[in-house]
């Protein structure tokens, strides 16, 4: 599961594998980022030689690897954690990344038999002799067979080798396509009702009982109640639905546009983002859509012209989606129709909280009413300081209309000119060399791990790392010698590059399980990100959003590793997925105290020198501005998703997009040069009927935390099991 897609200013503004005999070197976490600082030296904390050995019959496994709502770099060693050298072996050995094209795909493709081969002996079970142990626990077992190859696939957002990203895509579609098979088989179907039927419930635990009751459900989803030529329809809708969200998504990771402007359009961005920036023979600069460029650019160019260029140029980045995206949505409204749905929302929401599509409505109708009198306040305040810097700069623009290529920038000088905060001033206090390592370190803290560095791992990319994590307790004490308190592994992927997945996400890569002698199979979890990039001029510095975006993440991250179920479907982020997001967004409060904020802050040059107390407070207090602006956004964003999937009418998806942003969003566009920004909306077609769940999840996850805490304040977060139910 990928979970992500949430910039920091969201989250501010709303309160696979095949394991192989190796031989590492693991180092205490003083990550190794390489942020292009010449003034930088990197030392490495070196502890012992760990040699993980392959366990015979010992198979890591992945399940939903579909993307959540960016980081790797090096980080630097100016830092050191407090971890004493340790000689551990972890009981599961690491991931190794260095398959082939044809190995994907063979893999893949023998994953698929071995499931198969099982599903047949379930389907041969005699009614009166299928029961928990000759189906069900098969069944689960099946779940996890071939995640060996939707691992796998994980190659398509990361890979820097078109080859290795070619063939995870295919191996995506043909598993998508072996989903639909094995929901499909009407003899497994019976086999499972007929052991429902004789297994007494009261003799299964919580979990079990869960487990039938999934079993069922995402076969009735699929349509095992229709007749053959129904199911046979709808097969193939779903299929054709699949493959074309993985072309979608396809074109995303690997779109390389650019935009070409000359110095004095780009006049007002920061020296050392243009630093960064491609030049031409005749002097001109290449913006791309990485968020490290094109975000400087739509808050501080000062040429409306440009940051018009910019935000078109951005929304239709990925314009080869739009008829992709139009027939996605037209299939869902067939196959709805197929399960007898009145459409495709009423069939997504049945597995979510929110169940019904008058609930969300209701939700989003609500919250959009109550913050558009804000908001319009806000928009009145923007469009003075816009009117004021239209008549003394004499800028070519409609000082009575905040455009949609406004809003960022003139947000940003709204909060210059009323807290006194500058953006590009707090960048400086928050090199991502510190950055991350604060980050981690706090984590390890407040959860009680410790992270080692699995060295000279094999990896997709020489600026990955891999984390083996640990109970710092079982550290502490000797118990990890014994291969007591292992968590999992973590990979980081920080730094943008050409066709690698565009924003910042975390995929549970393997589910943590109750392997059958009773042991446990440890999860795999990895964290994508494009942080800031370095320049000649500066390290990579990062904004406050970002350090929010990467707390965010690292909610994730441990949501899957600290995650223990029986059964591998329910493990991590296999939540409702509109819960979700609720442990990240109660974390990020972290990001909003003075000694966090603090404790992560070093200037770039002056090491010594701690963000002032002053400018903690400035950052606190601009928690909330604008903040009716930006959640009437993520409600238009939200209001989108329900409206194309619960329409029966062939909808202009691009005009309808740009409409309703106006109207919602209380920003203006040119109806002349309509952008298909739905085309890149990448929530729609991953987790169509999630784009809302933003908005609600934060005071959910507070409340559920105020019932589980009791006397005790220290947050040891047992509470991710609540995902399991």
């Amino acid at each position: 599961m990928r979970l992500g897609l949430g910039t920091g200013q969201q989250l501010i503004r709303q309160h696979k594998l095949i394991s192989r005999l190796t031989t590492t070197t693991t180092t205490t976490l003083s990550l190794i980022i390489n942020n292009n600082n010449p003034t930088t030296t990197t030392t490495t904390t070196t502890t012992t030689t760990t040699n993980y050995q392959h366990h015979q019959n010992q198979h890591p496994f992945l399940i939903n690897n579909h993307p959540i709502c960016p980081i790797p770099l090096r980080l630097n060693n100016n830092r050191s954690f407090s971890m004493a050298a340790q000689s551990i072996q972890p009981p599961q050995p690491p991931p190794q990344w260095d398959h082939t094209p044809e190995q994907i795909i063979s893999l893949t493709k023998q994953a698929i038999q071995d499931s198969r081969d099982l599903l047949n002996t379930i389907a041969a079970t005699k009614p009166d002799q299928a029961n928990f142990q000759t189906v069900i626990l098969p069944l689960a077992h099946n779940d996890l067979l071939t995640t060996v190859a939707e691992i796998l696939t994980f190659y398509q957002y990361v890979s820097p080798e078109e080859a290795l990203r070619t063939a995870a895509v295919e191996a995506d579609k043909i598993i998508q396509e072996y989903d639909l098979e094995v929901c499909s088989r009407m003899d497994v179907y019976e086999a499972l009702l007929a052991a429902q039927k004789n297994i007494n419930s009261d003799s299964l635990d919580d979990e079990s009982k869960r487990l039938i009751e999934k079993l069922l459900i995402e076969r009735t989803r699929n349509g095992l109640h229709l007749d053959q030529d129904s199911r046979q329809k709808f097969n193939q809708l779903k299929n054709r639905i699949n493959n074309l969200a993985i072309d979608f998504q396809k074109n995303l990771n690997e779109e390389q546009g650019k935009i070409w402007f000359t110095p004095e359009e780009l006049k007002g961005v920061p020296e050392d983002i243009l630093s960064g920036f491609e030049k031409d023979d005749q002097g001109r600069l290449a913006m791309t859509f990485k968020t490290p460029d094109y975000t400087p650019v739509i808050q501080y160019a000062i040429v409306p012209e440009t940051r018009k260029r910019a935000s078109l140029g951005y929304d239709s980045r990925a314009a080869i989606n739009v008829p992709i995206l139009e027939e996605i949505i037209s299939l869902r409204r067939e196959a709805a129709a197929a399960l007898g749905k009145p459409n495709w929302a009423a069939h997504a929401l049945e597995i979510k909280m929110a169940k019904k599509t008058e609930t969300v409505f209701s939700f989003l109708k609500d919250l959009r009413q109550k913050i558009t009198p804000v908001a319009l306040k806000e928009r009145e305040e923007l469009l003075k300081i816009k009117q004021e810097e239209v008549q003394n700069l004499g800028l070519d623009t409609d000082p009575t209309k905040l455009y949609v290529w406004d809003y960022r920038y003139y947000d940003r000088l709204y909060t210059e000119r009323n807290l006194d905060l500058k953006a590009e001033l707090v960048k400086e206090y928050f090199p991502v060399s510190v950055v991350v390592e604060v980050i981690l370190e706090t984590y390890q803290a407040l959860l009680s791990v410790k992270f080692f560095q699995v060295k000279d791992a094999k990896l997709w990319h020489p600026n990955a790392t891999q984390w083996a994590v640990w109970d710092s307790e079982a550290v502490a004490d000797g118990r990890a010698e014994k291969g007591e308190g292992f968590l999992g592994y973590l990979h980081l992927d920080l730094e943008p590059r050409p066709n690698k997945y565009g924003h910042a996400a975390v995929w549970g890569l393997l589910p943590g399980y109750e392997k059958k002698d009773g042991t446990r199979h440890y999860p795999v979890a990895a964290m994508v990100a494009n942080l800031a990039k370095g320049t000649a001029q500066k390290p990579a510095l990062l904004t406050h959003d970002s350090v929010v975006t990467f707390f965010h993440e690292m909610g994730h991250v441990f949501h899957q590793l600290c995650s223990k179920t029986k059964y591998g479907r329910f493990h991590g982020t296999s939540v409702a997925r509109d819960f979700v997001e609720a442990p990240s967004q109660m974390l990020e409060n972290w990001c909003w105290t003075e000694s966090q904020l603090v404790k992560m802050s070093q200037h770039y040059l002056r090491k010594d020198e701690k963000l002032p107390k002053e400018l903690v407070q400035k950052i606190i207090a601009s928690r909330d501005v604008n903040s009716g602006l930006f959640n009437l956004r993520q409600i238009f964003f939200g209001m989108y998703d329900m409206y194309v999937h619960t329409s029966t009418d062939t909808l202009d998806l691009t005009r309808h997009w740009c409409e309703s942003r106006d109207e919602i969003s209380l920003v203006d566009s040119d109806p002349a040069m309509l952008s298909p920004g739905q085309s890149s909306f990448g929530h729609i077609v991953g987790s169509a009927l999630f784009s809302f769940t933003h908005l609600d999840q934060a005071p959910l996850f507070l409340f559920i935390i105020l019932v589980h805490l009791t006397s005790c304040l220290i947050l040891h977060f047992d509470f991710f099991l609540v995902g399991m139910t």
